[in-house]
């Protein structure tokens, strides 16, 4: 008698349903998270306006002034030259392209002016500036 042959086969295979829940768990993680990381992460204090309304523009391009007097676009801290090549390359792909400047109401008045210095000298037409509705 040959005890090999009835010896049972190894069964070798992977459980992938702990898996499977952990990749589930991680997609609804960043599903909730995402929206919360793309708002502007940038606080600054808005001067209020009656007329204020929101933009209707799909992406547009978001320049932040701040108090300090430190320009940021789209959330990263550029230098004037800098924002005048991004903007420059930007405008070169989007003739029709969006801006909105948001400025702390408290930001002098020299920063914002050499902003749409920029702006305007880089051929920007559809300017909005940002501000809170008036309560």
């Amino acid at each position: 008698m040959n005890l090999r042959t009835h010896k049972q086969r190894l069964i070798a295979e992977i459980n992938i349903t702990p898996f499977t829940d952990v990749i589930l768990v991680l997609l609804i993680i960043f599903m909730v998270t995402t929206p919360l990381i793309l708002q502007s992460s940038l606080k600054v204090n808005l001067p209020q306006a009656a007329s204020a309304g929101p933009v209707k523009e799909m992406s547009p391009l978001d320049i932040t002034v701040t108090n300090e007097g430190a320009v940021y676009l789209d959330g990263a801290l550029v230098t004037r030259r800098e924002l005048r090549e991004r903007v420059n390359a930007r405008r070169g792909q989007d003739a029709n392209l969006a801006v909105i400047v948001n400025a702390d109401k408290l930001a002098r008045f020299k920063d914002i002016v050499a902003v749409l210095d920029i702006l305007n000298a880089s051929g920007i037409r559809n300017l909005n500036i940002a501000a809170a509705t008036e309560k």
